[in-house]
């Protein structure tokens, strides 16, 4: 595996990404995080996605020895709009998907290190992101064994409810 930026012509390739991550959540009756719909049947996640191939972000794709896209990090930072600013610059990690077929052959984990690197190489000392905080908190967990360090929980108004989120660090 390689890891690589990417650009517009990935963006089928990340939808693809999420469209499973979003039915293996579903599989496992997880949908508070995503929902239960593929992101490409929806106008607005998908140019939410092709949004991430503009200027203010940073797409890293984990890439198979086949060329495959098997994992996508996108990194900004600037942290969007749902979380507390920090009192120092940063870079975040909007987004993190990986091949669900693949897990645990750490896809992840080579992508969240790649993304340490690229905070260093900006000369920055914080590496936050956000992630989805209901059912068991596994995802909080998943992100804890990456390195991260919880901060403060918040929430998000969403039509279905109130969406439960975690703010997570890592001090380089």
């Amino acid at each position: 595996m390689k890891i690589r930026n990417g650009g517009p012509a990935d963006v089928p390739d990340i939808l693809s990404l999420l469209d499973d991550a979003v039915s293996w959540l579903a599989s496992q009756e997880r949908t508070g995080q995503w929902g239960d719909q593929p992101f490409s049947s929806s106008q607005a996640r998908v140019d939410q996605v092709a949004s991430y191939t503009g200027e203010s972000f940073l797409v890293r794709l984990a890439v198979d020895e086949e060329g495959r896209t098997v994992g996508c990090c996108v990194l900004a930072e600037d942290r969007g709009r749902l979380v507390p600013a920090s009192k120092e610059p940063e870079l975040y990690v909007r987004l993190l998907v990986t091949d669900r077929s693949r897990k645990g052959s750490g896809i992840g984990a080579a992508l969240i290190a790649d993304a340490i690197e690229e905070t260093r190489r900006r000369d920055l000392d914080l590496l936050r992101v956000d992630c989805y905080a209901g059912n068991d908190r596994k995802l909080v967990g998943q992100y804890r064994s990456l390195g991260f360090t919880e901060l403060e929980g918040f929430e998000v108004e969403q039509p279905a409810g109130m969406w439960p989120g975690q703010l997570l660090e890592i001090r380089l």
